[in-house]
């Protein structure tokens, strides 16, 4: 019952936080207005306790009956049966009593949400540290927490005087008040600066400031370089006034166009984020600051003010680590920033490729401040306060036992520990962790820890159901549930170990041996058991983690973070000491980077992502499978765990194979509006086509381009290859892609004339867009097998410039790919698929006419679908604009049935100009070869109606989800459809 009713409880929860986020529900004031949050979490709480008092009441009375009277367990006396039926009304109750508690969080969270854009000047307090630090050298934002008051329309573009005399205004406003009351009071009458509606609305957002270059608007232009660089100054509870651009969270980028799935909306809702706000132009001075605040003798205000000291410690050991930063290496400073994340969960420092390195070496999850952090500083603060008092003051071990001064020790330490490092959920539920197990100790309650650790889970999904939406909170409590399990199983059935009469040299040995395979069989435990989980939230898991955790736990949990916190504590006495550990600290972790680079670029275990989609049906199939094992033993026979694998082992294979069964197109989101990327997945049925291509099931063709018209100024693509080369292995890993057949690069690249630049930090190269595709291709090449590769427009210097980035990078590749121009008239044929390009004249010199637009033809349909990284599987079909035309009702007619997909990447004119003059008489003979053709492009396509009309176009679909110009001047019926 205990586990039924929690786990009824957590269902309900995320069913109504599901069902609500993604069915449009109107805010419902009155339910906000008779339900207090605060009062319904104290209620469930009540409830729980006298629910589980009638319960454990009940089976005493039960048990005690039956011994002394004999009786059989069928009959139950008439208060047995109330005691049923109050259990049943309270369970219930509390179930929904859960529901609701949802329910009013979520419309708290809607009613205080930002709705719709606009550009604003607003007080801005910081709160915390920020997660990012502004950095224009390596392309790194600042991204802060922060509450935005006194609001007011920005109806003209602002300066950093001007936001200096609106702060001076508003100090003289307010009698220059320093008070967090007047600094923070929403209903105070004194606002001249903000004598309108929005005036006393406070929003919580993210603040984001990336670098990029000025732009010129009617309301405002982005903070310099400069402007933005101050922004890392700004210290925990510092107050400014800004001109900001706010967006609402409904606005975000979904996990469909989302290049990683990561959805961003759930992980703002997760921390209470009303909306994002990007910075425009920012004060240079402050309203108040942290200590002056401090000083406010309103009653919130002293633990709003110990937080700020808190948050003011770990803002100023950031800035000790961040001391001389730009005159150290790379490998320095993300040894410096791991070590920094390590001591006080702050990752600002960390780039993404340490953060990239420990997620293919599956140790991410060290980067987070864990129970193991806090039970390391715990145990060594209370075991020097018990070494103190046996040596000065035995004397209060008559009043207060040793292992409750322990305890006290611990509790303390734990939660100060825990707020430093931000009070996120691993932190956080080790503290409460302590508290409950001892309290559990001090009362003599038979309440096991696993049932603690599950009452806490509820206990914080009650207070903040949103917590439920964290990927932390499913991972801590879950890992620390099979840690329990694991312990009490190994306990029960250890065997004894047999060292009489050994030699001092075998009995050590033999023990070392027990450690590994102890360990071993743990991290195994672990690995497999989390595998479900891991898949489910993030999508793919690293196969590296189960060799890696074998010594990177144990190096971490016992030499790293020991010294890490000894350092810490010294800091606050001497921090010449500190430094000094830290420089050792520094060390073993630059060189344990090295060592994990050198074992994840091992060319012989370069396959080292998992890609599974896993949904809620194979997670349940997992817990069959596992619950014989996680059962006590002899309940129920194991043997009944071989149906539910047997049947995930199917439904495993049949989601991989159901990739590559049929001929579809998937249209792979960048990140990029004007980048695209398509990959053709064609399954291989003809014996002489798989002789052809051998080892392989289907044919894989990546098609890139960047549609960024020549004939106008747009803004360069913010990609880069790395970050683009990275999401796109990570998109055909997860579509079952481990060998491309070929890559063909639509744009076309003016002769590649720059060389890499490589130093004591990082390989690049020029930021020419032309050359973002080119690279991308070269990094690919350097993880996936690839056989072909075209490259439209001239492209002479590919294979010198290729060597040279194989070189800085270090990439170790056996056999060199050659580009192949992506010339008018170029074909690749295997069976009843070809891919022939339409355009492309590289000979003529005119870089305009360089664009290579490609026509897939098949005798078999390909469905277009747009990719979706949360869940590959269910990719949904493109909405696509349908040609009503003569050429569609001829072409069914047809007796060869066939179809062809037109993938446009026309940056200029004059592309479809050449056409015109010299494919179109070809064309028009064989238009009706096609019972079905597709245009794929881009909405900036200069393609012209005449030309859709000659190729007998039926269906239109554009990148970027919006309409072709030279569709809506046809005078054929248009009509969407998915």
């Amino acid at each position: 019952m205990y586990w039924l009713i929690g786990s009824l409880v957590v269902i309900a929860m995320m069913g109504v936080l599901a069902v609500a986020d993604s069915v449009a529900m109107a805010n419902n004031p009155f339910l906000l207005d008779i339900i207090s949050a605060p009062i319904l979490f104290l209620s469930l709480i009540i409830f729980s306790i006298i629910l589980v008092l009638i319960a454990q009441l009940n089976i005493s009375s039960t048990s005690s009956q039956n011994l002394s009277n004999g009786l059989p367990s069928s009959s139950k006396p008439p208060f047995r049966i109330v005691a049923y039926i109050l259990v049943a009304i309270l369970a219930t109750g509390v179930i929904i009593g859960s529901a609701l508690q949802a329910m009013v969080s979520h419309q708290k969270a809607k009613a205080a949400e930002i709705t719709e854009p606009m550009r604003v000047q607003a007080l801005v307090t910081v709160e915390g540290i920020s997660d990012s630090v502004y950095d224009a050298t390596t392309d790194s934002g600042y991204r802060q927490v922060a509450t935005i008051s006194h609001i007011a329309p920005l109806v003209s573009s602002l300066t950093e005087q001007e936001l200096n005399s609106l702060t001076n205004s508003y100090l003289a406003d307010n009698k220059n008040s320093l008070s967090i009351r007047s600094a923070h009071d929403t209903n105070d009458s004194n606002t001249s600066t903000n004598n309108n509606n929005g005036g006393h609305a406070k929003y919580r957002v993210l603040l984001n400031a990336y670098p990029k270059k000025p732009l010129k608007s009617s309301f405002g232009k982005p903070a310099n370089d400069d402007q933005l660089t101050r922004l890392n100054q700004l210290h925990p509870g510092d107050q400014l006034f800004m001109s900001l651009t706010l967006v609402p969270l409904s606005t975000s980028q979904q996990a469909t166009d989302n290049p990683s799935g990561f959805d961003s909306y759930r992980w703002l809702r997760g921390r209470h984020i009303d909306g994002v706000a990007n910075i425009l132009v920012t004060s240079t001075s402050t309203v108040t600051n942290a200590s002056e605040s401090l000083l406010a003798p309103s009653a919130d205000s002293y633990f709003q003010g110990f937080l700020t000291r808190i948050d003011q410690g770990r803002w100023q050991l950031r800035q000790h680590f961040y001391k001389n930063w730009t005159e150290q290496t790379t490998v320095e400073q993300q040894a410096k920033a791991v070590t920094l994340s390590l001591l006080t969960g702050d990752r600002s420092l960390i780039n993404r490729d340490t953060k990239d390195l420990y997620q293919l070496a599956g140790i991410s999850h060290l980067l987070a401040i864990s129970g193991t952090h806090i039970l390391f500083l715990t145990i060594m603060l209370s075991g020097a306060v018990v070494l103190v008092f046996d040596r000065l003051c035995p004397l209060v071990y008559r009043s207060v036992p040793r292992w409750q001064v322990r305890w006290w020790v611990m509790v303390g330490a734990a939660f100060i520990y825990a707020l430093f490092t931000g009070f996120d959920v691993p932190a956080a539920r080790t503290a409460w962790m302590l508290l409950a197990v001892g309290l559990v100790r001090l009362t003599l309650l038979p309440i096991s820890t696993i049932r603690v650790l599950f009452a806490l889970a509820i206990l914080m999904a009650w207070h903040d159901p949103y917590v439920l939406w964290q990927a932390g909170y499913w991972l801590s409590f879950i890992a620390v549930a099979l840690l329990l399990k694991y312990d009490d199983t190994s306990d029960r059935y250890v065997q004894p170990d047999a060292t009489h009469g050994a030699s001092p040299v075998n009995v050590f040995f033999k023990r070392i041996w027990l450690i590994g395979k102890r360990l071993f069989k743990l991290q195994f435990w672990l690995f497999v058991t989390l595998l479900p989980i891991t898949l489910l939230l993030f999508g793919k898991a690293s196969l590296w983690g189960l060799i890696i955790n074998l010594f990177a736990i144990g190096l971490f949990g016992w030499v790293i973070v020991p010294l890490n916190l000894l350092a810490g504590i010294c800091y606050l006495v001497s921090p010449f000491i500190a430094d000094g550990i830290w420089s050792l600290v520094i060390a073993i972790v630059a060189r344990l980077h090295e060592l994990i680079t050198a074992l994840t670029s091992l060319p012989a275990l370069s396959k080292a992502w998992l890609y599974t989609p896993v949904n809620m049906a194979i997670v349940l199939m997992v817990l069959l499978s596992m619950l014989p094992w996680l059962l006590p033993r002899g309940f129920i026979s194991r043997w009944l765990a071989l149906p539910p694998l047997t049947l995930l082992m199917m439904t495993v294979y049949a989601n991989q194979q159901s990739l590559v069964t049929m001929p579809t197109l998937y249209v792979l989101p960048t990140g990029d509006h004007h980048v695209s990327a398509t990959l053709l997945q064609y399954p291989i049925v003809n014996h002489e086509d798989a002789s052809k291509n051998k080892n392989a099931k289907n044919a894989s063709w990546l098609f890139l381009a960047d549609h960024r018209p020549t004939t106008a100024r747009t803004l360069p693509s913010s990609l880069t290859a790395d970050k683009l080369s990275i999401t796109l292995e990570q998109q055909l890993g997860s579509l079952s892609v481990d060998k491309l057949e070929g890559i063909l690069v639509q744009s076309s690249s003016i002769g590649l004339t720059t060389t890499p630049i490589t130093d004591n930090k990082r390989t690049t190269f020029g930021a020419d867009t032309s050359e973002l595709l080119p690279m991308t291709v070269a990094q690919l090449h350097g993880r996936l097998p690839i056989s072909q590769y075209w490259q439209a427009g001239r492209s002479d210097r590919w294979h010198d410039l290729q060597q040279a980035y194989k070189v800085a990078s270090r990439a170790k590749n056996k056999a060199n790919i050659n580009a192949q121009r992506c010339e008018q008239g170029k074909t690749w044929q295997l069976g009843e698929l070809s891919i022939q390009a339409m355009t492309g004249w590289s000979k003529i010199n005119d870089a305009s006419v360089w664009d290579c637009t490609v026509a897939i033809d098949t005798s078999l349909p390909i469905r277009v679908l747009k990719y979706d990284a949360s869940d590959p599987l269910k990719s949904s079909p493109v909405d696509a604009q349908v040609l009503m035309s003569k050429n569609q009702s001829i072409a069914h007619q047809a007796h060869n049935v066939s179809s062809r997909i037109i993938l446009n990447a026309d940056t200029h004119p004059r592309v479809w100009q050449m056409w015109s003059l010299l494919c179109a008489t070809e064309l028009s003979n064989n238009e009706t070869l096609f019972n079905h053709t597709t245009w794929l492009g881009h909405s900036a396509s200069h393609i012209t109606a005449d030309i859709v009309s000659q190729q007998g176009i039926e269906e239109v679909i554009t990148y970027d989800d919006k309409g072709l110009e030279a569709v809506l001047s046809l005078s054929a019926k248009v009509e969407t459809k998915p």
